[in-house]
């Protein structure tokens, strides 16, 4: 990894490691799949982090722009799934 996560460093310490945990579940999305259950639970999280959606789009747009990973088409790759099923994205 040759990026550095968007963070914002008014989070607290714990709210800083949960967005952290919501980009590494999207490389996983990328690298080798993970479950549909456990993107959504870390993509609630992170909604309540960053509720409001002009701030997560220019979080993600970041993240997307120094990873080339999208987080949007992801989490919408993971609302169409069922629950217990895997997502990989390409």
């Amino acid at each position: 990894m040759e990026y550095q996560y968007p963070i914002d460093y008014n989070w607290s310490t714990d709210e800083i490691v949960d967005v952290i945990h919501f980009f590494e579940a999207i490389e996983r999305a990328y690298e080798k799949g993970i479950e549909r259950d456990e993107m959504m639970n870390v993509y609630r999280r992170f909604k309540e982090i960053v509720p409001s959606k002009a701030e997560e789009k220019t979080i993600c747009g970041e993240f997307e722009e120094m990873s080339g990973y999208s987080s949007y088409r992801t989490i919408q790759k993971a609302k169409q799934a069922s629950s217990g099923d895997r997502i990989r994205m390409k």
